[in-house]
């Protein structure tokens, strides 16, 4: 019987990922064995930095990555919002995933609403996206950083006093089943997620077509449209873990509607806007968009951002 090895990270999330695109394909190629390789990377080893400092050009990809040239696996299984807009030759994303609920959710300690925070409330968060957009929303608010799988951070929020919340991605909840220990489900209206958020990424060796064959069965068509509108805006920006930059296609009938924006590192300046099309443009809208937003002034943002 023919082997099929799936490589993943080792976080709880992350294995349950992989194990949900093994079960899928071992429902549809019952022919076939597949297993999981568990690899470790830069962004698990590293637990003690904030993402952006420690750099952003494949923190959670690029062992996997080695790998996959290597031979050593024959797929890899990303959250899509860890995905560089820019993969080694050789390689490239052969299937996306349909998409889980995209929005951030608030974790926080009696039931306190995002409303209810204040000047001098403590929030957690290892995202500089969220950061900054939650201190726009509160001004005044105290953000720290908070890493960490997120069972390690449920154990930090309770053993820190001085924390009233965090926040954190609704779809990593769903897939552990610890739905119950959201306070709110926050709109994007109030709180943008970053591209590609709730949807996982199935890479593999660019070419391989008959080992490529059980990955495209997983493709979710619209899921795909978006994240190609949303993944071009973020190219586009040339953004990573360093600059605030969020993003959320969403196809709606037959057009595709994006919203997205570029913040300061301390929220008090945001540049936002939405752009909609039909699916047969979702990378012209995503680069569009962004130089809209370019032009509007976030090429500033940018630039002072680049040059810390």
């Amino acid at each position: 019987m023919k082997t099929i090895r799936i490589g993943t990270r080792g976080s709880r999330l992350a294995l349950a990922q992989a194990e949900d695109v093994r079960s899928r394909l071992a429902a549809l190629f019952p022919d076939t064995a597949f297993e999981t390789v568990t690899i470790k990377t830069t962004g698990d080893k590293i637990l003690d930095a904030p993402l952006s400092k420690i750099g952003d050009k494949g923190l959670f990809t690029k062992e996997l990555e080695q790998e996959l040239l290597a031979g050593t696996i024959d797929c890899a299984v990303h959250s899509m919002k860890d995905m560089p807009t820019k993969l080694p030759d050789g390689l490239g994303i052969v299937a996306v995933t349909e998409r889980l609920d995209p929005r951030d959710v608030l974790v926080s300690k009696n039931g306190k609403k995002l409303s209810d925070f204040n000047a001098g409330d403590t929030i957690a968060t290892s995202s500089l996206r969220r950061r900054a957009q939650i201190m726009a929303l509160v001004p005044g608010i105290r953000v720290v950083d908070m890493r960490g799988n997120i069972i390690t951070r449920m154990e930090k929020l309770q053993a820190n006093a001085e924390i009233d919340g965090m926040i954190l991605a609704h779809a990593g909840i769903a897939r552990l089943g610890m739905d119950r220990v959201i306070t709110e489900i926050i709109a994007t209206e109030q709180v943008l997620p970053p591209v590609g958020q709730a949807a996982l990424a199935i890479e593999s060796r660019a070419g391989d077509r008959e080992t490529n064959k059980y990955f495209t069965a997983l493709n979710h068509e619209q899921t795909e449209k978006e994240i190609s509108c949303e993944r071009a805006f973020l190219a586009r920006l040339e953004g990573g873990c360093q600059v605030p930059i969020a993003a959320l296609c969403r196809m709606q009938g037959p057009s595709l509607h994006l919203s997205g924006l570029v913040a300061s590192l301390d929220g008090n300046i945001i540049f936002r806007d939405r752009i909609s099309g039909g699916p047969d443009e979702a990378e012209a809208l995503g680069t569009k968009l962004a130089e809209t937003l370019l032009e509007a002034g976030a090429q500033k943002i940018l630039d002072e951002i680049y040059r810390c």
